[in-house]
């Protein structure tokens, strides 16, 4: 085939992927574009999750008349001019490639009205060709209603996700704007639903609360304003504490000159600024901005403009990881004080995650730390039951991966004598073949898991009301996704009702686990990603695995002798007592040869 030029339409539509990709990427540029007229107001409306309808509304400064045509061709733009503002860019969209893209892969009306003007224009487009124009009447601001998305690139349209989940999108991208513009009043609604509305009063904390709920926007700690040597980079923002921890990185939001970004490496510097302060495999939460001369960072990096670089990676990093280290050990000193090794600043290669520094705790600091425990509050133990009954209450059969080993007698225990517990963390007990070093979050972890699993499978997992209804706040983003689980909550005894834009009422608790706190329980199934694909487990069982790791007594928690002999007993009954629903080891032997090897006594 000869080398020719491509269609007008069809080089749109290819450069329209690099900028659209789904509803919240419009949702973004839209967004952008009112935030950078100055709006102070800004309503969000979709339908179907943005398959049918977009709509972006807001009251800034407006498109003049004689540009609203230009205003959608391609690389026409008001806010860059030469090559040498590249690396002085102060607002957040500079490409002109959004609204031509946007206008090329839909039916869209543009309204507007430049607060300079009599009156205003209204322009329609479909798939990139004007249809329409004329002048309206309309308040000063604009208005983007983007209908039927995709509808000439049926392959793309095809590779959008459910309504829900672009719905998702659009709220974890908006609720961030909504925190990091405190002063631009945000209303969105889903299907005639408002979901999300803030004041625009100016005050980041009641943003917060907004967005996050209450719960968890009154418990994030304001950061002592951070500035390099120079005066230059400046860092503030909100983080959690160390008792205010999720399972992903989700809640990790950085913003840039006012840009939200996604950056591995500062995200890594938030997480080593917790290095030892949170439990294994758990994230912070943190919203941080960043204040960095222009020169200083480069924002011309991919179309989506969610990415940058910065001239000196290495400062900044330092400065974020300072700033929340600061933070953090203020509100909860530790009497090992942990600074980070010089090497953790070094340059981290594109794509890589640098792996954590050991931790560097003296033995003195260790037991100074100890001596701070309190002791346990969550494990109350349950009652002995014969192995008989324990055995006939097991399921014959399992609806999930959590097969029973292919040799049940291999994975039996034996009969173990608890002898103590090391640094509050490790039960040790003996068997008859040696010693055993169980970590009790883990086992007990399994013992939670079987039982609740045993109860699931016979379709009666008995339920624990609650005196009174505890009433949940999530993000928006959070709140979508609980809501397509809450039938699974509910034939695992968690009985969760909506209650309003993004609240939720939990009425009952599944009985084994009543020592749990039913918000952060039901905050941490929200946050969850959980995979859905059939080759996986089933949702349930990975809805039985969150619920039991947040219910299972914890590390650190000082356990008396019935709570370890009892635990124990429970594991002895488990089917596959020497791992956790996650696949950790609940045990580690070490054998009556290998202590007489050790001691020379072989």
């Amino acid at each position: 085939m000869p080398i020719q030029l491509l269609p007008e339409d069809v080089a749109a539509r290819i450069a329209a992927g690099e900028v659209v990709e789904r509803p919240a990427s419009v949702v973004k540029e839209l967004v952008e574009n009112s935030l950078d007229a100055g709006a102070t107001r800004i309503e969000v409306e979709t339908l179907e999750g943005g398959h049918q309808l977009l709509r972006v509304s807001d009251n800034g400064e407006g498109i003049p008349a004689a540009e609203v045509t230009l205003a959608f061709r391609r690389h026409a733009t008001s806010k860059l001019s030469s090559a040498e503002e590249l690396f002085n860019i102060l607002t957040l969209g500079f490409r002109g490639e959004a609204l031509a893209s946007i206008a090329s892969v839909s039916q869209l009306t543009c309204s507007t009205h430049h607060r300079e003007e009599l009156t205003g224009t209204q322009l329609r487009i479909a798939g990139g060709e004007i249809i329409a124009q004329h002048a309206i009447g309309r308040p000063p601001g604009t208005e983007m209603r983007v209908e039927e998305l995709f509808y000439n690139v049926p392959a793309r349209r095809k590779f959008l996700q459910s309504p829900r989940t672009e719905r998702r999108h659009i709220d974890a991208f908006l609720t961030r704007y909504a925190v990091a513009y405190p002063c631009v009043a945000f209303t969105v609604l889903h299907d005639g639903q408002e979901v999300l509305r803030t004041t625009g009063n100016g005050a980041q904390r009641e943003a917060l609360q907004q967005v996050y709920g209450p719960d968890l926007g009154d418990s994030l700690l304001e950061i002592a304003p951070e500035w390099s040597a120079d005066g230059a980079l400046h860092v503030y923002g909100y983080v959690g504490p160390t008792t205010v921890h999720r399972s992903n990185r989700g809640y990790i939001t950085l913003f840039v000159n006012g840009r939200w970004i996604e950056d591995m490496r500062l995200t890594y510097a938030v997480i080593q600024a917790y290095h030892t302060l949170l439990p294994v495999n758990r994230y912070p939460v943190a919203f941080l901005l960043l204040e960095i001369p222009t020169e200083d960072v480069d924002v011309n990096v991919h179309p989506a403009k969610t990415e940058v670089r910065f001239r000196d990676p290495d400062a900044v990093f330092r400065a974020v990881q300072r700033a929340v280290r600061a933070t953090v050990i203020h509100e909860a000193p530790v009497t090992a004080a942990w600074q980070p090794p010089a090497t953790s600043a070094a340059p981290v290669p594109d794509g890589e995650i640098p792996s954590s520094p050991e931790r560097e705790v003296t033995q003195n600091a260790l037991w100074a730390d100890l001596a701070q425990l309190r002791p346990a509050s969550q494990f109350t133990p349950l009652e002995r039951r014969s192995p008989d009954a324990t055995e006939a209450a097991a399921p014959t059969s399992y609806r999930h991966s959590d097969r029973a080993p292919e040799d049940p007698a291999a994975a039996k225990l034996p009969p173990l004598r608890v002898i103590g517990q090391a640094v509050t963390t490790f039960i040790i007990a003996e068997g008859p073949d040696g010693l055993y070093l169980i970590d009790q979050h883990a086992a007990h972890e399994r013992v939670l898991y079987e039982q609740l699993l045993s109860a699931w499978a016979e379709g009666a997992v008995p339920s624990q009301p609650l005196l009174e209804p505890v009433n949940v706040t999530l993000p928006a983003e959070d709140a979508a996704r609980l809501e397509e689980r809450l039938p699974t909550l509910a034939e695992l005894g968690l009985t969760v009702e909506p209650f309003g834009p993004n609240s939720f009422l939990v009425r009952a608790v599944p009985a084994l686990l009543a020592q749990a706190a039913p918000g952060d329980l039901l905050a941490d199934i929200a946050a969850a990603e959980l995979d859905h694909s059939p080759v996986r487990e089933s949702l349930e069982a990975q809805v039985m695995r969150r619920i039991c790791k947040r219910a299972a007594i914890k590390a650190g928690q000082i356990l008396s002798r019935e709570e370890m002999e009892t635990l124990i007993y429970q594991l002895e009954q488990c089917r596959n007592p020497r791992t956790c629903p996650h696949g950790r080891p609940t045990i580690l032997q070490i054998s009556v040869e290998q202590l007489a090897s050790q001691f020379e006594r072989t």
